[in-house]
């Protein structure tokens, strides 16, 4: 199991949600990716994304306006 980090940060939808998973399909099952975001749309977008798909999500507020989305690949 690995643990990759993506720097959205700046970043508005799609690109967040894009980058997210393109980056999914380069896991092995049970890696983890922490997408780092700090826009509201991106906020909802990935998560859901990621819970249709399957996979676990965990989603921490670093700062205020800033999430980190931990996604846990499942399958």
């Amino acid at each position: 199991m690995k643990e990759v980090r993506l720097d959205c940060l700046g970043e508005a939808c799609p690109i967040p949600l894009m980058k997210t998973e393109k980056k999914m399909e380069e896991l092995a099952i049970d890696d983890v990716l922490i997408v780092m975001i700090d826009h509201s749309c991106a906020m909802k977008n990935v998560p859901e994304w990621a819970r249709t798909q399957g996979h676990n999500v965990d989603i921490e507020e670093v700062d205020d306006g800033e999430w980190e989305v931990i996604i846990q690949k499942v399958k």
